[in-house]
């Protein structure tokens, strides 16, 4: 993936969800311009969450993702309804499609209780009214806030992109607002960012985080160097007056930023004058869950013997034997608590309904999550009073170098 491409969990999402038979699959494919879903009269024909990616208009890249009816009845349909809760979890933007042959009170019932909640979860919503060309003024009546549409016609497209958009406003004006270094740094600033090339690395590409901290670094008008931990000391025993804080006339980096997993091992290289941070510290910050995750390290010490954690990873990978999620962490955990501890996983977009087992999770940096999904995992923790953290907050407390590692960031200025 290239600098200037936009991976799935950088786009807007928008979700179309209904009742089985209501056309979403159809309209998707009518408003993408592709045969993204097998369209069916059969109910049920929907079986997971498919996702297309486009753009739309001022709202730029966006994902559209299909799912399941969520009336399904149907022998598997539990679990396509909770598929199709989990996609709502990270829906930025909800499209609720109706059938306009369909006003009976049961689907009133639906569109009201949907409506309600996305007024509760805060998340800006459009009403679609499908196969209007067979709209009956009783069903002008019912849908008369929906905007009609007709996927075999292929009428009302621009209409319900145009909502669609208006609707996005504030979402892309708050995904512009995040931050990740641009505000600590200024023009001309180098920021060295330590990137080790392991097994878990893909040859050929860096990983999300590291490509996003880039990009940021080059957008605010600063020199991103890039470098292995392997190679660290030597650049820095190279450039000695970066490492004497009372050398003032020499240009030092700005920030160090450095993968979590060789944390320990920078912060006793670089100097303390010299800021320093991780990009999962950064990414928690981009993605609005820094604050609470930094207090849930602190649980950390109270862990006891038989306590379970749940290490929660965003995406799938190929493991190898010293995966940082399933190896390196819990083997960290456990030195340092000197306790026995049951270490669990989970993986991708599953997330475990019940977390009441669990004494602390620790989750990646949730590079491979949008903002949604990632805050609505935190709130589902908050919920069950459940205390997360992440991979790089987590290694950096019980390495002892916490406090260092967000000083760097305005929002701890006065700690």
């Amino acid at each position: 993936m290239g600098l200037n491409d936009t991976p799935v969990s950088e786009r807007i999402q928008i979700g179309f969800f209904g009742c089985t038979n209501a056309g979403k699959s159809s309209l998707i494919n009518t408003v993408t311009g592709q045969n993204v879903s097998v369209v069916s009269d059969k109910k049920g024909t929907t079986t997971d969450p498919v996702l297309k990616t486009m753009e739309l208009g001022d709202l730029g890249p966006v994902a559209v993702i299909d799912t399941p009816g969520l009336d399904d009845d149907t022998d598997i349909g539990e679990l396509r309804v909770k598929r199709s809760n989990e996609i709502f979890a990270r829906t930025d933007i909800a499209v609720i499609v109706v059938d306009v042959q369909d006003t009976s009170d049961r689907t009133k019932d639906f569109v009201n209780g949907f409506i309600k909640r996305c007024e509760d979860a805060g998340k800006p919503f459009v009403i679609a009214a499908n196969k209007s060309e067979t709209m009956t003024d009783e069903a002008g009546e019912v849908f008369s806030n929906a905007i009609p549409v007709s996927a075999f016609e292929k009428k009302g497209l621009n209409e319900l992109k145009e909502a669609i958009i208006t609707a996005g406003k504030d979402v892309k004006k708050k995904k512009e607002e995040r931050l990740m270094v641009s505000d600590i740094i200024k023009s001309g600033d180098t920021v060295v960012l330590v990137i080790p090339i392991d097994e878990s690395a893909p040859k050929g590409r860096l990983i999300l985080p590291q490509q996003q901290v880039i990009r940021d670094v080059l957008e605010a008008g600063g020199n991103a160097v890039c470098i292995k931990d392997t190679e660290l000391k030597e650049f820095f025993d190279k450039r000695r007056s970066w490492c004497d804080p009372g050398v003032v006339n020499v240009t030092k980096p700005a920030l160090v930023v450095t993968d979590s997993q060789v944390f320990r091992e920078v912060s006793e290289i670089v100097p303390e004058h010299i800021p320093l941070t991780s990009f999962s510290i950064i990414m928690a910050r981009y993605k609005g869950t820094l604050a609470p995750q930094v207090s849930g390290a602190k649980v950390i010490d109270t862990l006891k013997d038989g306590d379970t954690v749940l290490v929660a990873e965003g995406c799938t990978h190929h493991r190898h034997c010293e995966d940082i999620g399933t190896v390196k962490l819990p083997r960290l955990l456990m030195k340092y608590t000197g306790k026995n501890i049951n270490v669990e996983t989970s993986s991708g977009h599953g997330y475990p309904d019940d977390l009441s087992k669990y004494k602390l999770i620790l989750h990646c940096g949730g590079c491979m999550l949008n903002e949604k999904e990632m805050q609505s995992r935190m709130e589902y923790a908050e919920e069950r009073n459940v205390p997360i953290t992440n991979y790089g907050i987590a290694i950096a407390y019980m390495n002892g170098i916490l406090k260092r590692s967000i000083a760097p960031l305005p929002e701890f200025e006065s700690e």
